[in-house]
């Protein structure tokens, strides 16, 4: 099995396309991963844009309304004119802020977004970089979003902000713990930390995805899913922004593209978590070939399967957000120390003992090799 990752496809193609032209190697390989780079800013612009759409479709739904109808069919050019005044209204640095921090702080808050999608295996050879420690990678990365939002909170000089980025701070780190466990129940069985093994190391069928391996793989993906909608700030753990008790919270004082870049990773979050339970527990984007010997329209499918798998874990997370009310913090932070916490170590502790016992079977299927 010969293994090609999208920026060693570009170079192929790139070397190909540039013979007896005499352009330099070190040209060809900057290019071959600029490529990429750019389509992940494009991919991470456009989900946004779309999700934003989509949660208020959603909200509109749930509350017997039409949602956005009136920019385009259906609304679909909302995004393009929210974009387009976001761009043109005045980018405010309050006189009391930290000027170098306060601008700083979105870039810092995004590049942690921007860098979990590196590892991402969207379908066959479509995935930037297979990094053997992959999953430890985006539990790395993901870490960046908490230094945005306290340096947010911290360099507005503004007591809603700067609360907004010490519960951000406490929240996501606690709640790190337990999906961190829980994604771990996986690796003991695959022995790997490659998400694109991990996602070859399941099938086409439900029966053949991680998610139904042992009954605590099943307790995991649910432990995983509420512990993401907490890391990414959403409902009904909205407390870095929590409107109604902090009027934004971390990011009240930010105006034009600096507020944008925000909400632009916050809604990439919900996409790259919903990406993340899918590669890990519900199969990815796996047909049942080898993504990498397949046709191309094998591997396009693949990635139709993927997204479409993370499209409706998405939507279940808009749901969510429009369904549930708001928790009390104290019961936010109860909910990950006292049930959590304990829940997601049992479950490693019980997947272990289970491939002792079972020499590595599954409830329905086996792991070869």
């Amino acid at each position: 099995m010969t293994q090609h990752n999208l920026p060693d496809i570009i170079y192929e193609f790139l070397l190909r396309f540039s013979r007896g032209l005499y352009i330099p190697d070190f040209l060809l390989v900057t290019a071959a991963y600029l490529v990429p780079c750019l389509a992940i800013l494009g991919l991470v612009t456009a989900v946004s844009g779309l999700l934003t759409y989509g949660e208020r479709k959603v909200s509109a739904d749930i509350q017997n309304r039409i949602g956005p109808n009136r920019v385009g069919p259906f609304g679909l050019f909302q995004v393009v004119a929210d974009g387009v005044k976001l761009i043109l209204k005045e980018d405010i640095i309050p006189t009391a802020a930290d000027g170098k921090l306060f601008k700083l702080a979105p870039y810092i808050f995004f590049s942690g977004t921007m860098l979990a999608v590196i590892v991402l295996p969207f379908g066959g050879p479509f995935i930037v970089a297979d990094l053997n420690i992959g999953l430890i990678f985006i539990i790395v990365v993901s870490s960046l979003i908490v230094v945005g939002t306290l340096m947010s909170g911290w360099a507005s000089n503004n007591k809603w902000a700067l609360l907004g980025g010490i519960r951000s701070a406490a929240q996501i780190i606690s709640y790190e713990i337990p999906a961190a466990l829980s994604l771990l129940t996986v690796i003991l069985i695959t022995g790997t930390f490659s998400m694109q093994k991990i996602v070859m190391g399941q099938g086409l069928y439900p029966w053949d995805w991680f998610i139904l391996h042992n009954p605590f793989t099943f307790v995991a993906f649910f432990i995983f899913f509420v512990s993401s909608l907490a890391e990414i700030n959403r409902l009904p753990f909205d407390f870095p922004e929590a409107e109604s008790e902090l009027v934004s919270g971390y990011n009240v004082e930010y105006s034009g593209m600096r507020f944008a870049l925000f909400f632009l990773a916050e809604f990439a979050n919900v996409f790259i978590s919903a990406s993340i339970a899918v590669a890990v527990f519900l199969g990815g984007g796996n047909i049942g070939m080898d993504p990498y010997d397949s046709s191309i329209w094998y591997q396009l499918i693949m990635v139709l399967v993927f997204f479409a798998k993370t499209t409706a874990l998405c939507l279940v997370t808009l749901w969510v957000r429009w369904s549930m009310p708001r928790l009390r913090i104290d019961q936010m932070m109860s909910l990950c120390w006292k049930y959590f916490i304990p829940l997601s170590f049992g479950c490693l502790t019980m997947t272990a003992i289970w491939m002792l016992i079972f020499n590595g079977n599954g409830i329905f299927w086996r792991i070869n090799g």
